[in-house]
C-alpha cells in the first residue's frame, strides 16, 4: 500500500547499484535475529521515550518492525528487485509507516521515533559491517554498503514520520467531531446522560461551569488565544451568520473579569456562567442580547433584558399604566410622565426629583398634585406602582 504522505514514490535507494555477494547476504540473514535483538536492546537503553515500551504487544510490534526492516534491507542489498519496480523494500516501508501510526497512538513524539532510528542505524550497521568484513567484502563495496544503509534508514524514518503525522491528523479530526457533538448537545439542551456520554467519548473533562460567548468570526482567533484550550467552539450556526459561539470553562466568579478583558472591544457578548450541563440557558441569554443589540457583559444589562423580553407585553403595559395621561396635550403629558418616572425611581424624594429634572421642588410638588388628581388612590396601590415603575423604567434600561 502506498500512502499519499509516505515517501514511497521518491526513494533514494530505488536506483542503487550495490549487490552484495550471496555468501555475505546469507551470513547476514542467518544473524538477523541477533542483530534485531541488539538493535532493540540499544533502543531500550539509549532512547528515554522507550523505557518500558518494549514489553507486551508494543514490544513485539517494534521487534517485528526491526526484523522486517532488516530483512527488507538485505533483499535490497542482494540486488533482488521482485515485482515492485521501485524497491523490494516496500513491505518494510509500509511497516515503518504503520509503526509511526502506532507510536502516535502510544503518545510518543517523532523526536523519540527518530532517535530510535538513529540508534538502530548505528547498531545494525556495526553488526552487519562486521559480518561483511568477516566474509571478505571489498572496501569499495563496503563503502557503498554503508551509503545504502543510511539512505535506507532515511526512507524508513520518513515513512514513520508520515505515519505519525497521519495518525495525529486522523485522531485530531475524530476527536474534533466528537467535541463538536458535545457542543451541539450542550447548545440544544440535550439530556444530561447523553451529554455526559459524548463528553466521555471525546475525552473532554467537564468543568464546573460553562459560559456562552458570542464572537464575530473575524475576532475568533484572537479571542481563542486568550482562553482555555478546553473551550468548545460552535461555528456556522444557521441562526448566527458571521458569528461563532464559545463555551468557556470555569470563567465564573473571580475568573470572569479575565474573560471580559479578553473580549473587550471585540464585539462579543458574554452570557452568565452556568453549571456545565445547563449552559443552554447562557446561550439563550446571548441570543436575546444580540437580538436587542446588547454587547459586552449581559450581567450588566439584566434589567434591560427582562424589560425587553416581550416587547408587545411591555407596550400593552405602558398603554394601560399611562392611560390617565392619554387625554392630556403631548407637552403636558411628557412633563408629567418625566416627573412620575423620576418620583418613582427616587422613591418620592422631592429634592432628588427636582435636581434630576432641573426644576424647583415646588414645581415637583405641583406636578405630583396633578398626577394624584389623574391617578387618585392608584399611586398608593403597590401593584399599580409596580406597573408604573416597569412601564416608565423601561425608558431608562
Amino acid at each position: 500500500m502506498t500512502h499519499p504522505t509516505s515517501p514511497a514514490g521518491t526513494r533514494r535507494t530505488a536506483g542503487h547499484r550495490l549487490q552484495l555477494p550471496a555468501a555475505a547476504v546469507a551470513e547476514m540473514r542467518a544473524r538477523l535475529p541477533v542483530v534485531a535483538d541488539a538493535t532493540v536492546a540499544a533502543i531500550l537503553e539509549e532512547v528515554p521515550g522507550y523505557e518500558g515500551a518494549l514489553t507486551g504487544s508494543m514490544g513485539e510490534n517494534i521487534r517485528n518492525a526491526v526484523q522486517l526492516a532488516l530483512g527488507g534491507f538485505l533483499s535490497l542489498a542482494s540486488g533482488r528487485r521482485g515485482a515492485d519496480p521501485r524497491t523490494p523494500a516496500a513491505p518494510a516501508v509500509e511497516g515503518a509507516y504503520q509503526l509511526g501510526r502506532g507510536e502516535a497512538r502510544s503518545g510518543r513524539t517523532t523526536e523519540a521515533l527518530l532517535a530510535a532510528y538513529r540508534v538502530g542505524a548505528r547498531v545494525s550497521w556495526r553488526q552487519m559491517s562486521t559480518t561483511a568484513v568477516e566474509v571478505g567484502v571489498p572496501a569499495q563495496t563496503l563503502a557503498d554498503f554503508a551509503e545504502l544503509v543510511f539512505a535506507y534508514i532515511d526512507e524508513l524514518s520518513a515513512a514513520s514520520v508520515a505515519g505519525h503525522a497521519d495518525e495525529l491528523a486522523t485522531t485530531g479530526r475524530v476527536r474534533q467531531r466528537l467535541l463538536d457533538r458535545v457542543t451541539r448537545q450542550l447548545l440544544q439542551g440535550a439530556p444530561a446522560e447523553t451529554v455526559r456520554g459524548s463528553a466521555e467519548r471525546a475525552g473532554w473533562e467537564p468543568p464546573t461551569t460553562l459560559t456562552a460567548v458570542l464572537v464575530p468570526e473575524a475576532q475568533l482567533r484572537p479571542v481563542l488565544a486568550g482562553l482555555s484550550t478546553r473551550t468548545l467552539v460552535a461555528r456556522d450556526l444557521t441562526e448566527l451568520e458571521d458569528h461563532a459561539v464559545l463555551l468557556v470553562p470555569d470563567a465564573h466568579e473571580r475568573r470572569r473579569p479575565a474573560l471580559l478583558r479578553t473580549l473587550l472591544g471585540r464585539g462579543a457578548v458574554a452570557g452568565p456562567a452556568r453549571p456545565w450541563l445547563e449552559v443552554h440557558g447562557s446561550f439563550e441569554r446571548v441570543l436575546r442580547a444580540r437580538a436587542l443589540d446588547i454587547l459586552d457583559d449581559t450581567e450588566t444589562h439584566l434589567a434591560e433584558l427582562v424589560l425587553r423580553a416581550d416587547p408587545e407585553a411591555l407596550a400593552d403595559l405602558r398603554a394601560q399604566a399611562l392611560a390617565p395621561l392619554a387625554t392630556l396635550r403631548p407637552a403636558a403629558a411628557e412633563k408629567l410622565t418625566d416627573t412620575l418616572r423620576s418620583w418613582l425611581l427616587h422613591h418620592g424624594r422631592r429634592e432628588d426629583v427636582a435636581a434630576e429634572l432641573f426644576v424647583h421642588p415646588q414645581t415637583v410638588r405641583y406636578r405630583m398634585g396633578q398626577l394624584r388628581e389623574l391617578y387618585g388612590d392608584r399611586l398608593d396601590d403597590p401593584a399599580q406602582v409596580l406597573a408604573l415603575t416597569i412601564a416608565l423604567g423601561a425608558d431608562r434600561a
